[in-house]
Formats: structure tokens, sequence, C-alpha cells
């Protein structure tokens, strides 16, 4: 009969998600956890068959910190530009969960739209917002959100890193520049080859 466990994977993957938001992904080991946890290693393997499945956890859970940013962009208007805004204010107050969810080194270089699935639901939220706010085709608004959002990832690298530091106004009016050029382009039909991101399939 297998041991009972000590600590649920909840409480586990909270505590570890405490470490990982302190000191990063780097610091998260077994002896780091037990010591966390007041306890020896056991209790997380009786739990979890490998570190490496516990960290897809705290991916998974530091995910759901950065949708719930993404959450309150949808009390605003215009909906996708407040997205960016809080992409922006996720990587300055939660440094090491952005780096962990957007900043890993892979070893095989990804397409823009392969990378797209790692944005979570926030990347076809934005897309249905451009369609229905601004009347693009879905094409016009992949080509438009790729734009738009690899600008704010630059932005999110340089607050992310302590590199550069900005005042919220300073990235409305960021955002607002860069957007309105980019609408401006697809309107005009001047943006062309716009690779398509796949669309999710429906659940049934």
């Amino acid at each position: 009969m297998p041991p009972k466990a000590k600590f649920t994977g909840e409480e586990i993957v909270a505590v570890a998600l405490g470490i990982v938001r302190k000191n990063g992904i780097e610091a998260l080991t077994a002896r780091t956890l037990a010591t966390e946890l007041g306890s020896s290693a056991r209790p997380i393997f009786t739990v979890f068959p490998s570190m490496e499945e516990l960290q897809k956890e705290v991916r998974e859970a530091a995910m759901k910190v950065f949708e719930s940013y993404a959450e309150l962009a949808k009390e605003y208007t215009p909906v996708f530009k407040q997205i960016g805004i809080q992409m922006i204010m996720f990587a300055n107050k939660e440094p090491k969960l952005f780096q962990l969810l957007y900043m890993q080194e892979h070893s095989d270089s990804k397409s823009f739209d392969e990378h797209f699935k790692y944005l979570g639901e926030t990347g076809e939220v934005c897309l249905d917002v451009l369609m229905q706010e601004y009347g693009l085709t879905r094409k016009e608004a992949e080509a438009l959100f790729k734009q738009v959002w690899i600008f704010t990832y630059g932005i999110c690298v340089l607050c992310a890193t302590g590199a550069c530091r900005f005042k919220e106004e300073e990235i409305q009016e960021m955002l607002s520049r860069e957007f309105v050029s980019m609408l401006g382009l697809i309107k005009s039909g001047r943006l062309e080859n716009c690779e398509t991101i796949p669309e999710k399939k429906q659940q049934k």
C-alpha cells in the first residue's frame, strides 16, 4: 500500500510557485522545496514522480497568475491595448514568473505561430477582440496581434530584467502609437505575407 501523502499536490505547487516567484525556476530543487515545506523530500515524490513533473505544474500555475492579469483588461476599453498593459504590469510585478513563461532558452527555434500556443487563452481572446471591434479578418487580426505582441514583449523583457522602468502613462502612449500605426498599415493592405495562426479546435 503506497504511503499517504503528507501534503496535497496543490499545497506543494503553491510553495514551489512561491520559491520561483522569489528566486526563479533555477532555485526550485527538491532540497529547497523540502526546506520550505519543513519536511524531507519524500512527501514531494509521493505526489510527483519527478521534479520535471512538478515544474510543469508550477508553469501552469504561473500561467494562471498571468491570465489573472489579462482578465483585468476585460474591464477596460480598448481591451486589446489593456491586455498589453497588463502583460507589462505582469512583467514588472512578477519578473521571475514572466521569465519562466516567456524567457526560457529553447533548444529548437520556433515560428511565432508555433509559439502562439504558449500564450494560453489570452492569445485567442485578443484575436476575437480584434476581429469584433475593428472589423478585421482572422488573418488581419493575426498580423496585427503578431506585430504588436512582439513590440509589447520587448518592453516586457526590459521590465522583467530590470533594464528599464516605465510609467504607466509612457506604456499607454507607446502601445497606442504602435497599435494605431500597425492597424493603419494592415487596413491599407500593405502588410503582406502574413502567416496564419492555426485556430484552436473547439472541444466537444
